[in-house]
């Protein structure tokens, strides 16, 4: 099952919610596990879709899926039916956390070209002897004559080194000793990802609405028409439409506010 329309995500979230009743039922450990891999395998589409947003940051995208596998399998585990949160308004801030956690724990190094991994290979194996013969540390000119190729390339090299030396975040900050590097480094959010997790609290919420109030939200904050535009498209008044507006809103308020909570 996918999640690419309101009724998919509705009768995913439905459906999972029936499997966490008939697990919460049971007595039987090894059919709970079942129901809980049921409810895992049910929602993989949803931690495939948070991985591909943190993709392009310089770690693996299959590395990503399995650490938002790892974050579906504990909102599953952890997961109450009795605080009456849908399940992917628990689950999506538990995976994002789990993949955030990633990559401020793991995925800290910087991906450089494999020709200059393999220079700085032949340049930490040749500057030894380098240095002997000049008796002093030689230029990258001279590196590069040496070694027969591009200055270019050996400057490349060079400044790339250290690329692969992960820092622990408890490192004191050379700046300030009295910081650690997690203190100084920048933690900012990423709205594309704050976006997601909007969306997928908000589409069973307005899969509970009629087709009319769909469309005049569609056509309110999609299309970007006025109220009396929608008023003569759906042959009511302009105050008619002001006032299901607000009651949508209202209602849509009032649903996400214990969400917004739970996350």
């Amino acid at each position: 099952m996918t999640s690419s329309t309101t009724v998919d995500r509705a009768a995913r979230e439905a459906a999972t919610r029936n499997l966490m009743e008939r697990r919460d039922a049971s007595t039987d450990e090894f059919e709970r596990q079942r129901l809980l891999e049921e409810v895992v395998e049910l929602n993989l589409e949803m931690a495939r879709g948070i991985a591909r947003r943190f993709r392009g940051r310089g770690a693996e995208a299959d590395d990503l899926e399995q650490v938002a596998y790892l974050g579906l399998v504990k909102a599953a585990h952890h997961y109450r039916l009795d605080e009456d949160t849908p399940f992917i308004g628990f689950a999506v801030p538990t995976i994002r956390g789990e993949v955030k956690r990633y990559f401020r724990d793991c995925a800290w190094t910087v991906r450089i070209p494999r020709r200059l991994q393999e220079m700085q290979g032949t340049i930490a194996a040749k500057l030894p002897l380098l240095e002997q013969k000049l008796n002093r540390e030689p230029t990258p000119a001279e590196i590069a004559e040496h070694l027969a190729v591009e200055v270019d390339e050996v400057e490349q090299a060079l400044a790339a080194k250290g690329c692969f030396n992960v820092l622990s975040l408890d490192r004191p900050a050379e700046a300030d000793a009295d910081l650690t590097l997690a203190d100084v480094v920048a933690d900012e959010e990423d709205g594309s990802i704050d976006q997601l997790e909007t969306v997928e609290m908000l589409q069973p919420v307005l899969s509970d609405l009629g087709e009319r109030e769909r469309r005049i939200l569609h056509l309110r904050f999609i299309e970007g028409w006025t109220q009396s535009e929608i008023g003569r498209d759906i042959g009511v008044s302009q105050m008619q439409v002001s006032r299901v507006l607000r009651k949508i809103l209202d209602d849509l308020r009032g649903k996400l506010t214990p969400l917004q909570a739970a996350a």
